[in-house]
This record gives C-alpha cells, sequence and structure tokens, in this order.
C-alpha cells in the first residue's frame, strides 16, 4: 500500500501532500530529527497527546525513554512509524491484522501483533508482540519519514498526566531532550490498544466504538 488514506476519504486533521510538504520543511521537523540520529530523546506532537520518541531500534535509546520517564522496564514500549506499509518492515501481522491496519491507521489506534526481528528485546519487555502506531499527524508523520521508528509513548513522568500543551511539559522531561517540536494544543484523547486477532481492546480511547463494531462484524 502506498496510499496513507488506506482508500478512505481523509479524517479531519487528515493532512494533504502540500500540507506533508510542509510538515516535513519545518525547522523543528529536522533538529528533532537530527537529535534522533545523534541518540537524543525528543517531544513530537500528535494527534492525542504530545510524545515522547527515541530511536525504537536503538535497546540504548529505548533505555533511556524508560529511565527518563521513570517506567517499569516489564512495561513495554510502542513503535511508531510514519505508514502502515512502514509498520509491515517492522512486524509480522496476520492479513487479519494487515486489514484491520489499513482501515483505523494512520490514527488514534496502536494496534498489537507479532513484533518483527529488528524490534529489541527492550521495547518489548522481551514480549513476542509490539504495539504499532502510524500517528494522524502531519508533524509526526514528517518526523518519524525523516527518522524512521520511534518510541511512542506519552510525554510526561510515569503515574503523571499526559500532555495537551508543550507549556505544561514536566522540566525532567524538558532537561532531558535534545529537541521539542511545538504544535500547539492537542486533543487530549489517548489510543486505543487493540490486539485485533484475540479481538481484545487493551484500552479504550479515541475510535473504540468504531474498533468493536469492525471487530464484532469484519467487513473482510
Amino acid at each position: 500500500m502506498t496510499d496513507d488514506t488506506n482508500g478512505r476519504e481523509p479524517r479531519p486533521g487528515s493532512e494533504p501532500d502540500a500540507g506533508r510538504d510542509a510538515a516535513s520543511g519545518r525547522d523543528d521537523v529536522r533538529r528533532a530529527a537530527a537529535a534522533v540520529a545523534g541518540g537524543e530523546l525528543v517531544v513530537y506532537p500528535t494527534e492525542t497527546v504530545y510524545g515522547l520518541g527515541g530511536d525504537a531500534l536503538d535497546p540504548d535509546a529505548v533505555e533511556r525513554v524508560f529511565e527518563l520517564k521513570g517506567r517499569e522496564r516489564s512495561d513495554p514500549l510502542s513503535l511508531g512509524v510514519a505508514s502502515v506499509d512502514d509498520a509491515l518492515r517492522y512486524a509480522r501481522p496476520t492479513e487479519f491484522a494487515v486489514a484491520f491496519a489499513r482501515a483505523f491507521l494512520p490514527g488514534p489506534v496502536t494496534i498489537v501483533v507479532e513484533r518483527g526481528d529488528r524490534v529489541p528485546d527492550a521495547l518489548t519487555a522481551g514480549g513476542d508482540r509490539v504495539g504499532l502506531r502510524v500517528p494522524d499527524q502531519p508533524v509526526a508523520r514528517a518526523l518519524l519519514r525523516e527518522t524512521g521508528p520511534l518510541t511512542a509513548t506519552s510525554a510526561n513522568a510515569s503515574g503523571t498526566g499526559s500532555v495537551t500543551d508543550l507549556d505544561d511539559l514536566g522540566d525532567e522531561i524538558r532537561e532531558g531532550v535534545g529537541a521539542a517540536i511545538d504544535d500547539g494544543e492537542t486533543p487530549g484523547t489517548e489510543s486505543t490498544v487493540v490486539d485485533p486477532d484475540a479481538g481484545t481492546i487493551h484500552r479504550r480511547g479515541a475510535m473504540a466504538g468504531a474498533i468493536e463494531a469492525w471487530l464484532a462484524d469484519p467487513p473482510i
């Protein structure tokens, strides 16, 4: 698949080609991509909340994300990519999961599937499945096109509230990253986390009702 709209009409907030070009040309995106390439962490906007990103294929960068958030290493992180096709390079989803992904991504949904060989144990807490995230946000996807897979976790210390406005970013997180991209206030609704093969919603969030309807009567 090369069309990220997956044959659907773009949802509100989905960017046209001109929007993607504009986002890719932003200086703050380039600075953040350079920080990631240098092994640093970055804060970036999504269509849900601000995310904390490090190279998701680099165990050392993943470890820095856990350390900065104060997150238990037994609690896996998700992997963010720019498109469904990119996701297929780092995972081994079933045909059913791919159909689900093409129906709901890009969007505020995290899809749990079998991980690929390039995904480090540190990201998945040693498990054989990984959460895939393709944000429906032009700046986030412009960054992901530059960097490749990033960790997709909220930019807050574990146990504190998610950040929807960069002005509310905690001092420890702010001081621990190499760059932070400000794209204004984000909607704030967390992504829905779903294992389509098991038919299980692990966390209800955005689009949960539509996901339940799709799983109850898959159009495939």
